[in-house]
């Protein structure tokens, strides 16, 4: 026999709608919200001036105190004073701050799911919704990946609320907006747009809310990267990041004030900056943080060791195989021992073991840390070269790439280098000099045709050339408005 269908409760008025009868929309709300499944989904039923009233909420979600003395005023109000509307209600009879009246059933249903409380009143046909949530949150302190010697130690939490108020305390403009939607079809994820008005781009900004609206997806599970490949539809083939991500409310505060979009995800400690070019990529907050002179040395120190992170084990690997070309006075650079296994291969696996201390560091216990470093440098430096699997200088080189990769905050620039590298190696290995030059060629070209979120040019200002702001991109210049 054909299972019977489960029929869905209809909502208890038109078009999804609530009804004044306070019995119907229990009723409904028992069964969507799952009252008699999920144990944290509580109602609580009492009379306010002889009617019948319940509240929904989120156990977790919802601050004890204040709830109880809100019921408890509630519960004391009389005949003679209970408000003839919801309106008049919260006026005169809501003591909360943050208190919004709906009425379809979608909007209260995700307001309770997000943990406000819902108040209910026989003969109301509006529902009362009481915002006393709280969240649980950690200390807004400095992230671990983006540090700074000088300037502010706080950083971005995994509250939304929290995130956008350290924006607030660093912009005390008006013009400064934070728009907030929804996405995710089960998570329903908040997610806010940050901008200043008036030098923002328009037009782009229109073009991003039209995505955010129209994003076809069940949940974003991995917070901003999830809405990264949302709103970048478009191939991922080009390893270049098309956002730059931080956890550091000042450079976001920067960013905002240059006219950028950041986009705040819940439950994510890292906001979305866009569009950005590749000199974005390339600045940190120490830039700042540091007298002109200073951070224009450490842009340059950081671009220098960016490209000789790339170039260094090609161009060895391309010296190895022409040692004619040699100059007498760095003769040194040669192998003084026999390879047992090819050059390139050597490379190739030290990259891959790299990654691979990499994933083991971030899941190693913090106790078992340093003693795990001291045996892997002990085993992967000493004993791998003598027991002939690689050459000690090419173990010299690669320690140097690896500790020079951490020069670069951005995790998908420095892998973005990492994978153009690897290319490079591969094609000087084959071709010799001419796959050196054609890695180069690529490397330049995928930079080149490379596109941010709003279609402009990733080499902004270089490529459409800006002079002014390509010199304020390359050197560290004083504030303006700055006294002479």
């Amino acid at each position: 026999m054909k299972p019977k269908e489960t029929k869905q409760p209809k909502p208890p008025a038109h078009e999804g709608s609530m009804t004044p009868s306070l019995n119907e929309t229990m009723i409904f709300l028992n069964e969507h919200l799952g009252v008699e499944r999920s144990f944290d989904i509580i109602y609580r039923s009492f009379h306010v001036a002889g009617r019948e009233a319940c509240v929904y909420f989120i156990d977790g979600f919802c601050k004890d105190e204040i709830m109880n003395r809100m019921i408890f005023d509630l519960m004391q109000v009389t005949p003679e004073k209970m408000a003839e509307n919801p309106h008049e209600m919260t006026k005169k009879l809501i003591s909360y701050v943050e208190v919004d009246l709906k009425t379809k059933w979608d909007e209260i249903i995700t307001m309770v799911l997000s943990g406000v409380s819902a108040l209910f009143i026989d003969g109301y046909d509006q529902c009362i919704l009481i915002d006393s949530r709280t969240y649980p949150a950690r200390n807004v302190s400095e992230p671990d990946k983006d540090k700074a010697m000088r300037g502010s130690r706080d950083g971005f939490v995994e509250t939304l609320i929290f995130n956008t108020a350290l924006i607030r305390r660093r912009i005390r403009s008006t013009d400064l907006t934070m728009e907030i939607v929804q996405a995710g079809e089960s998570s329903r994820t908040d997610i806010v747009i940050c901008y200043m008005k008036g030098r923002v781009n328009e037009q782009f900004l229109v073009q991003l809310k039209h995505r955010l609206d129209n994003i076809k997806v069940d949940a974003l599970t991995m917070g901003q990267e999830s809405l990264a490949e949302c709103l970048f539809r478009k191939k991922w083939l080009n390893p270049y990041p098309k956002f730059r991500f931080t956890e550091r409310p000042d450079t976001a505060a920067a960013q905002v004030l240059e006219g950028h979009i950041v986009m705040l995800v819940d439950n994510s400690p890292n906001v979305l900056i866009t569009p950005i070019s590749v000199f974005d990529i390339l600045e940190e907050a120490d830039d700042f943080y540091f007298p002109p002179v200073t951070g224009t040395y450490l842009r340059f120190a950081r671009l220098i060791i960016a490209i000789l992170t790339y170039v260094v084990t090609p161009l060895y690997l391309l010296l190895v195989q022409n040692v004619g070309w040699i100059p007498d006075n760095f003769q040194f650079i040669m192998m003084k021992e026999e390879s047992n296994i090819p050059i390139l291969w050597q490379f190739l696996i030290l990259e891959l073991a790299l990654d691979g201390l990499r994933l083991a560091a971030v899941n190693t216990p913090s106790m078992l840390g340093t003693p795990l470093s001291i045996m892997a440098a002990l085993v992967l430096g000493e004993f791998s070269v003598k027991s002939g699997w690689f050459n000690s200088e090419v173990m010299l080189y690669m320690a140097f790439v690896a500790i020079a990769s951490y020069t670069q905050a951005s995790y998908e620039f420095g892998y973005a280098i990492k994978f153009m590298r690897i290319i490079t190696l591969i094609l000087t290995a084959i071709f010799g000099i001419f796959g050196f030059i054609a890695g180069i060629l690529i490397l330049i070209l995928s930079i080149a045709f490379n596109r941010t979120l709003d279609g402009s040019s990733y080499l902004y200002p270089l490529i459409p050339f800006n002079g002014k702001k390509l010199s304020y991109r390359i050197f560290r210049r004083r504030l303006p408005g700055s006294l002479d």
